[in-house]
This record gives C-alpha cells, sequence and structure tokens, in this order.
C-alpha cells in the first residue's frame, strides 16, 4: 500500500479567489470531485479514551442518521498515537459489529503533535514534475520532520502570475510520520474497516463548526478560529474561512484538569474526575457536595492555575499565525470538545485570551436524523469527518 495516498486535501478546501489550478493528481491518487465521492462517509474519530463514530449522508443536503461513541481500554491510544494496534482493530471490530455501522467509506481522524500543517508559497517552478519536490523540500524545511520518515500531502489553493512572467503557488502542506499512519491502517485492517481516507483533525473540526465559505472573488475580513479540548490533546485550526492555514495539536486536554483538582484537594485521580464534573468556573456557582468548603476552593483553584497552561499555549500559537504574512484578525474562538461543558470554561477562556469565545455548534451545516446527546461538542470532529464537500 502506498501509504503517502492516504493523506488527501483534494475534498477539504474550497478554491480560494478564483478557479486557480489544483496539483496534479499523483498516481492512483484518491483525489475526487465532490459530486463523483461516496454519498455515506462514516467519521471515524479515535481518542485516548474513547472511539466516536458519525455516519452522514451527503446527498444533496447533509445528514447526520447514526451517531455513537464507546469507552477505550486504558493504554490502547495515547497522545493521538496508537500503542496497541491489534487491541484498537479488536475494539474497533466490536464497535461496528455492536452499533451496526458501515464497514465501508471510512474516513480516519488523525491528531497528535507530530502532524504538521502550513501555508507556503512557490514561485518560480514552470516544470509541474519538479512542483512536488519543490514543495516538499519547502514543507520539510518549515516542518522539521525527516523525509525519510514521513508521508506529505499538498494541495495549491492559489495560483496567479509574478511580475516576471513566472506563476507563483500558494500551497497547503500536511505532514505526518508514516509510523504513526501505519499503525492506524493496521487497527483499521485487523477491524475489517474499508478506510477512504486519513483526514487531520483539525481540517474536520473546521468543517463541522464553520459554516460554508463566501462565494469566490469575496476577501474575508476576519479568520475562523476552532478549538477542541479532548482528553489528551487540544486541537487548533485556524482558516480564512476558504483554506485552513494554520493548525496545531497540543499535549493539553481534560485529563490535565482531572490531575490538578486531585492536587489540589488531595484525593485520588478517581475521586478527582467525579469532582472535576460537579466543579464550575462560573463565580455564583455552587461547590461540590462531596468536598469540604476547604478543598472546593482548593480544587477550584488549581484547575484555574491549569487553564493558564492552555492559555499560554494558545496565545503562543495565535501569536504565531498572526506573525505569518496574510494572516487575518481574530472575530472569535468556535470551542468544542468534552471537557468544554465545565459550566463557565468558555468564559474563563474569553476572559484570559481577550477575544471572543462561544460554543460551536457541530450541527450546523448537517440535519440530525438521530438522539442529540447531552455532550455534542465531543463529537464534533467526527461529525466533520463525516461531511463532504
Amino acid at each position: 500500500m502506498d501509504l503517502k495516498q492516504e493523506i488527501t486535501l483534494s475534498d477539504l478546501f474550497r478554491r480560494k479567489g478564483g478557479e486557480g489550478k489544483a496539483a496534479k493528481p499523483k498516481k492512483n491518487a484518491r483525489a475526487r470531485k465532490s459530486h463523483d465521492g461516496p454519498q455515506t462517509i462514516v467519521g471515524l474519530e479515535l481518542g485516548t479514551s474513547q472511539i466516536a463514530a458519525a455516519v452522514v449522508t451527503n446527498n444533496g443536503g447533509k445528514r447526520l442518521v447514526k451517531l455513537h461513541r464507546e469507552s477505550l481500554p486504558t493504554g490502547v491510544m495515547s497522545g493521538g498515537e496508537v500503542r496497541d494496534p491489534v487491541a484498537l482493530g479488536v475494539a474497533l471490530k466490536d464497535f461496528f459489529d455492536r452499533y451496526e455501522l458501515p464497514r465501508k467509506n471510512i474516513r480516519l481522524g488523525l491528531a497528535n503533535s507530530r502532524v504538521g500543517v502550513r501555508q507556503i508559497d512557490v514561485s518560480d517552478v514552470d516544470d509541474q514534475s519538479q512542483l512536488e519536490n519543490a514543495i516538499s523540500f519547502r514543507a520539510h524545511e518549515k516542518l522539521s520532520i525527516p523525509i525519510d520518515e514521513s508521508v506529505m500531502d499538498y494541495r495549491v489553493v492559489e495560483e496567479a502570475p509574478s511580475t516576471e512572467g513566472a506563476v507563483n503557488r500558494s500551497v497547503v502542506v500536511t505532514v505526518a510520520y508514516r509510523e504513526s499512519i501505519d499503525r492506524y491502517l493496521t487497527a483499521t485492517s485487523t477491524a475489517g474497516l474499508d478506510v477512504m481516507g486519513i483526514d487531520f483533525e483539525a481540517f474536520a473540526l473546521l468543517r463541522a463548526l464553520s459554516e460554508p465559505a463566501a462565494p469566490m472573488g469575496e476577501q474575508p475580513e476576519t479568520a475562523v478560529v476552532a478549538v477542541c479540548v479532548g482528553h489528551e490533546r487540544t486541537t487548533l485550526a485556524v482558516s480564512d474561512g476558504a483554506v485552513c492555514s494554520f493548525a496545531r495539536v497540543l499535549d493539553w486536554g481534560g485529563a490535565n484538569l482531572t490531575n490538578a483538582v486531585a492536587r489540589g484537594a488531595k484525593i485520588s485521580p478517581a475521586e478527582a474526575e467525579e469532582v472535576k464534573r460537579q466543579l464550575s468556573l462560573d463565580p455564583d456557582a455552587k461547590a461540590p457536595t462531596s468536598l469540604s468548603s476547604e478543598g472546593a476552593e482548593e480544587a477550584l483553584h488549581a484547575v484555574k492555575v491549569e487553564l493558564q497552561v492552555l492559555v499560554r499555549e494558545l496565545l503562543s500559537s495565535l501569536r504565531f499565525y498572526q506573525s505569518q504574512p496574510g494572516s487575518l484578525a481574530l472575530r472569535e474562538i468556535l470551542l468544542s470538545g468534552g471537557t468544554t461543558a465545565m459550566p463557565g470554561f468558555a468564559a474563563e477562556l474569553e476572559r484570559e485570551l481577550g477575544v471572543q469565545v462561544v460554543t460551536g455548534d457541530p450541527l450546523c451545516r448537517v440535519a440530525a436524523d438521530v438522539e442529540v446527546p447531552e455532550e455534542l461538542g465531543s463529537f464534533a470532529v467526527a461529525i466533520g469527518l463525516g461531511i463532504e464537500d
């Protein structure tokens, strides 16, 4: 199997500012026009603590027809990496059997700190056969991932003639470690799943939470920022409404808050997980009844201190984005993920970041033919993986 073809960007981006030509499809590439793609896609997200799947039909309108999740045994996944491919394969087979999910047209999400996305400019390369080499060189130069250990895919999102008569190209590049993808595909093969492609979860997050792009030719004034806070990881994606120009996976998640509660209240991690679900960052909220007033105060203080770590990481990432040529002002941050269900979480981030933070709606682009769960935000990535544009 040519793993290079497993990360496909062709169906992830709308064209920016006109009909710029796409990169020439590589041999056996899975690039498809949206109307030629499958009508039903199973978006599959694999987190440290759970499996989540969303079945979306994309025939005309987009409809969410199945939505399921299940806990995953400890040690199977960690930090967005598959630690035990065989165990994951067994868990996936049981999961798909139990909920009678389709085994074809699976779109799998990938998100860890070893995946990189950048928008780069390539100039003065007129020979199409040399374009991929030029893009590869620039991408690995920017992302510092060894060429012989990685897979890369790219999408030319804009072309414009230079003053010298050559062509300037704006290219979105995704680079991931081959070993990471190989472990995912070993697990899905064990489960008997037909994987149509692997997407970076940041792209899926934007598809789920952001409205369709503005008509061609209309220049956006502000950037779309989406943030998903999971159990161990936080995914950040920034887009101009048409192209994901920056993305980053942070090694921070709800587990950090659980550990903070355990330290602050001097209780076990298992007890801390339950207390965390009772905590609120709203100023007038009542303290958890399972703790003394002093213990509750210490737990809440520990949570706020730990949140500063996430704030610093987000600020650093957003400042880096805004330091890049062509970056846009930030209008608001669309928030999702199970951890963000904590009352007052969004308001606390807004106060610390100085940018409006709102809870994103994972159903803003799909009609739901399923019972909507309470913590819908934890399904945002899976739903986005199921959306075909």
